[in-house]
């Protein structure tokens, strides 16, 4: 099955510092307002996702979930988690005190992908 969701070894050495900090984390890709797009990472259990959002995969045992109406969207394209110096817009994600913030680059399956993705799970 193809991964919906990778990380980049910088974004992995953040996201291990993070977790030494704050033990197990989780991941919400919202889809607009206050944080734009920005994936933002809170304490295990920090965040509640809504109703049907989209649980896209794990970075470590950590879960990736992606609003609802932004996996609509998105749902043809491999995520890669990154991590940029500097501030992302607003500061709620836990790597904000840490002059870091993470950034997502997207590419579009391949036919060959498309027809081998490992499924999504819905928060119900």
């Amino acid at each position: 099955m193809i991964s919906r969701l990778d990380v980049t070894d910088k974004a992995l050495e953040v996201i291990n510092t993070l977790e030494a900090q704050h033990g197990p984390l989780m991941f919400y890709q919202a889809g607009g307002c206050c944080e734009g797009t920005q994936p933002q990472c809170f304490e295990k259990g920090g965040f509640f996702p809504r109703m049907n959002d989209v649980l896209l995969g794990h970075i470590k045992d950590f879960e990736f979930w992606i609003d609802r109406d932004l996996f609509e969207y998105w749902q043809y394209s491999h995520f890669t988690l990154d991590v940029l110096d500097g501030f992302g817009p607003g500061g709620f994600s836990l790597e904000t005190p840490l002059g870091k913030t993470f950034k997502v680059h997207y590419r579009l399956f391949s036919t060959e992908e498309l027809a081998d993705l490992e499924p999504v799970k819905r928060n119900e």
